[in-house]
């Protein structure tokens, strides 16, 4: 199979010293053979205490992965399509692409020649670069509710801008949150932040339309702004979404959606264009430069105005590369039917992961999300881990307790090595529990 993992290529012996001096213990153990496919998994654990945790990135750390008790690839050394290489020398087609920032595919020609083309031609300065206006202006045309915009590069910072904006617009402080916002203290519970961060946040749940409405009627006029993520596993219902729109509109508060999911998957424009229903500002990220690090936060003018009366400021926001590469983004998504594509795809992959499930008698997963953005849901953690162990066994990553996500690369092939692989993982997993 083209995606079935590979053993790792053997490494050159190291060259003999060319004197005395130069025989040292003190030479990179990388520079060695591995003794065996153990004491290299053994040494590699080993050099990722340098980074608590092992990854920067708290989704892609390995128990975030497989499970405490599963075990994985934890970094790669090279991405193309919907493939990426290991550092063991596996190759894997992969359906988490980046946590959903890449729709069109890893290094994506069209993308990486711009951004190539950005690099080369000196992407900072001490003055904010030309593409910062094009791109702004570009995603003014597109996005229903922009008509002025910030660049930041992150998500999580640009839902904190968001927040900041709507604070200093309406003067109050409170704000009701329903999704996940990433983990800057004004939104989180983790052990580190203060209570006093967030002491003036109410969280409602998903869709719940008397929760909305008893935290707006405990906010009073105190509520400067809603911020929601509109998907969350499935479409709310538009009623709590008109809700959240008539709440901010007759409290004079701020509509705010969490588009960095949702923005250049669902449609172009995000949920707001799929449904009409216009925030007063949104935050888009991820797959705006598939997966380039930049952050939009757009909206209406009267109220991005005020961005000017308090401080947001980040000394790479405008760095050109990642300008780029959404420039190349936007300019795909004017040719191409880029959303319906990946619906489309999602769909097929949808379809095929639900067959592998019938055909193998399995219980105790379903699926679960929309085309654009699904999931596996498992009853047990320990059969998840096995079953992502057994698909990577058949060369295939797919996303733990998350979404999975299609991109353009996902092509026949690709889904064909889809197929193979949850139905074998299936069919193992059922035979392992006996029934």
């Amino acid at each position: 199979m083209f995606f079935k993992r590979k053993p790792r290529p053997e490494e050159p012996s190291p060259p003999e010293p060319e004197s005395e001096e130069d025989e040292s213990d003190d030479g990179d153990e990388d520079d060695l053979p591995p003794e065996s496919d153990a004491a290299d998994a053994a040494i590699w654990r080993e050099r990722l205490a340098v980074i608590p945790g092992g990854a920067s990135t708290g989704s892609k750390r390995a128990e975030a992965l497989y499970g405490a008790e599963g075990d994985g690839p934890t970094h790669f050394v090279s991405a193309a399509g919907c493939e990426l290489t290991t550092r063991e020398g596996d190759r894997l087609l992969d359906c988490t692409m980046a946590l959903g920032a890449v729709a069109l595919g890893y290094a994506e020609p069209a993308v990486t020649d711009a951004v190539v083309r950005a690099a080369a031609a000196g992407h900072v300065a001490g003055l904010s670069h030309v593409r910062e206006v094009v791109v702004a202006e570009r995603l003014c045309d597109v996005v229903p509710c922009a008509e002025a915009v910030r660049f930041l590069k992150t998500g999580a910072e640009g839902v904190a801008a968001a927040i900041r904006v709507a604070r200093t617009y309406t003067g109050r402080s409170h704000v009701i949150a329903s999704g996940y916002f990433g983990w800057l203290d004004w939104s989180s519970d983790a052990e580190g932040v203060p209570p006093a961060a967030r002491q003036d946040v109410t969280m409602v749940p998903f869709d719940d339309r008397s929760a909305l409405d008893r935290a707006a009627r405990d906010a009073g006029d105190r509520l400067a702004a809603i911020v929601i993520e509109p998907v969350v596993e499935r479409l709310p219902s538009e009623d709590w979404i008109r809700d959240a729109r008539t709440i901010c509109d007759r409290a004079g508060a701020v509509l705010i959606f969490d588009e960095v999911k949702t923005g250049f998957r669902l449609r172009t424009g995000g949920y707001q264009e799929l449904v009409k229903i216009e925030p007063d500002i949104a935050v888009f990220g991820k797959a705006l430069a598939n997966g380039y690090p930049l952050a939009a936060v757009v909206g209406r003018a009267e109220l991005m105005d005020a961005a000017r009366r308090t401080w947001i400021s980040s000394t790479l926001a405008g760095e050109a590369t990642a300008l780029a590469a959404a420039e190349a983004v936007l300019a795909w998504h004017e040719r191409a039917e880029v959303c319906e594509g990946l619906w489309e795809t999602g769909a097929e992959m949808r379809a095929i992961v639900g067959r592998a499930i019938e055909a193998s008698g399995i219980d105790g997963v379903e699926l679960a999300g929309i085309d654009p953005m699904w999931l596996l849901r498992f009853d047990d953690p320990a059969r998840e881990t096995r079953f992502l162990e057994l698909a990577l066994d058949e060369g295939v990553l797919f996303k733990r307790g998350a979404y999975n996500f299609p991109c353009l690369a996902h092509d026949e092939d690709a889904l064909t090595a889809i197929e193979h692989a949850a139905s074998t993982a299936f069919v193992a997993l059922r035979l392992e529990a006996g029934r």
